[in-house]
């Protein structure tokens, strides 16, 4: 296992790298000015000026390598100097990924965005998991029973709704109509004391739930699919003809099998946490990586869309290393050689 995952790993290094330069290349061929959001009075020599401060006048190639070592030498050097206190090299004169929006580290920007998806997205996809796994075990021990019926209906209406319409149906009844919840979400808020802590609950509540019920929707047809499959499997039978109770013959033999094609499911969902929520935090105005990522694609900010991106992609490799990882865990007759 230890030997898989590292040839893993190092394979994974050329494969981002390949990642890296296209989403380089689309990027810089997009019809995108930084300059086109200033006035129009403003002269074309000016606006070139502008352009060369940015780093456009250089080649492409040249670009591209001064954002390889920005991202992978500079942010990480900055980083290991933060949170340990030491200095490393030339700090001051350290070239980093600098938004052209705001002329700020976009790692900084990342840094200070990153908490409230995780508080909202993260948690919604947490609920979502707990609500979906035992769902999809009891619809598919008792199909086609009533309970499997309305669990099919509610994940088929789950996951067709969009979340936008979802999200904007829950701000009509629950904000406008009974005025339980806040339609905004305050990003300023602090928790200090337990009417703070009720407060930042209520307007956590909608935008986790919207998302929880569409990621719940996914993974509860998941899980039944999954478990039906293992339940007319020979093994089944014959732990059941050892007199095996039938509590440990559901949650340990067929539901750890029966996790194994959903430990993909949930393993690529999570680099949705922070790009698949991009619509729902625009609608409750939650200050996170969604958001960011829609103002810098509105504003021309490539080095912010560069990095965001680059970063959805190595989540993405990660967690397809650890579902493979988790494969050999949950099921003793895989192995890696």
């Amino acid at each position: 296992m230890f030997n898989y995952t590292i040839r893993r790993l190092l394979f994974a290094v050329p494969t981002l790298l390949v990642i890296s330069f296209i989403i380089f290349i689309i990027l810089d061929l997009a019809p995108n000015d930084p300059t086109g959001n200033l006035p129009l009075t403003i002269p074309p020599e000016v606006r070139e000026k502008i352009r060369i401060s940015l780093g456009l006048g250089e080649p492409l190639h040249i670009r591209y390598m001064k954002w390889l070592q920005q991202f992978f030498i500079n942010e990480p050097l900055n980083l290991i100097e933060q949170w340990f206190n030491v200095t490393i090299g030339d700090s001051e004169n350290r070239l980093r990924v600098q938004s052209w929006a705001t002329r700020s580290p976009v790692v900084d920007l990342i840094v200070e965005r990153m908490p409230q998806t995780l508080w909202v997205v993260g948690m919604s996809y947490v609920i979502g998991i707990l609500i979906a796994v035992p769902i999809g075990v009891i619809s598919a021990y008792k199909q086609y029973s009533l309970f499997d019926q309305i669990g099919t209906f509610i994940s088929m209406v789950g996951f067709s709704v969009p979340t936008f319409f979802t999200g904007l149906l829950m701000i009509v009844i629950f904000s406008v109509t009974l005025g339980w919840l806040p339609s905004i979400y305050d990003t300023t808020h602090k928790v200090t004391d337990l009417p703070s802590l009720w407060f930042q609950i209520k307007q956590m509540l909608m935008p986790t739930m919207v998302l929880a019920l569409f990621n719940a929707a996914q993974i509860s047809r998941f899980m039944r699919a999954s478990m039906l499959d293992n339940l007319s499997q020979d093994y089944v039978r014959t732990a059941r003809a050892k007199g095996l109770k039938e509590k440990i013959v559901l949650l340990v033999h067929v539901l750890r099998n029966s996790l194994i094609p959903v430990v993909t499911v949930l393993a690529l969902g999570v680099p949705q946490i922070f790009s698949g929520a991009i619509i729902t935090e625009q609608i409750f105005r939650v200050n996170g990586l969604g958001q960011l990522l829609i103002i810098a694609i509105q504003g021309a900010d490539i080095p912010t869309v560069q990095t965001l991106t680059f970063i959805f992609a190595v989540l993405i490799v990660l967690f397809n290393l650890i579902a493979d990882i988790l494969y050999g865990i949950l099921d003793p007759r895989i192995r890696y050689e």
